[in-house]
């Protein structure tokens, strides 16, 4: 395979760039709460009580890697089980006071990872999201 063109090249460097601010950014900001990145997006995944496989789906994790996490975020009061109100078998997770307020210090802290196209307009962010997505398709099956 060759090597790309220059300005394949300083896309991918911005991507790569774009990559370290998310990371770094959650990184801090779970480290102030004592929490990982993963415990982050899961409690910012829970703006409305949530059965597991869905909260699993919300923020990519498998739902039995997920269990952890919600163990160690209920043992430290920010997250609870409770019952789903039509099925009293399925339990939903949802935050609880103190989630929702460590919730709203990290989307403080968040600022690049809470609105990362702050910069563009609507008729950028419809161009950006088109030609994102155009690149995934090239990359599914029967592309």
């Amino acid at each position: 395979m060759d090597a790309p063109d220059r300005l394949t090249a300083e896309v991918i460097a911005l991507f790569a760039k774009i990559t370290d601010l998310y990371s770094r950014e959650y990184e801090t900001a779970s480290a102030h709460h004592g929490l990982t990145p993963q415990q982050v997006k899961v409690l910012l995944a829970l703006d409305e009580a949530l059965p597991m496989r869905r909260l699993a789906e919300r923020v990519g994790a498998d739902p039995s890697n997920l269990t952890g996490m919600v163990d160690r975020l209920q043992s430290r009061g920010l997250v609870e089980r409770v019952p789903d109100p039509t099925d009293r078998r399925i339990k939903r997770i949802a935050a609880t006071d103190a989630g929702r307020a460590a919730a709203r210090d990290l989307r403080a802290r968040l600022r690049f990872a809470t609105d990362p196209l702050v910069a563009l307009d609507g008729n950028q962010r419809r161009g950006l999201r088109d030609l994102l997505q155009l690149m995934v398709d090239s990359q599914s099956p029967g592309a």
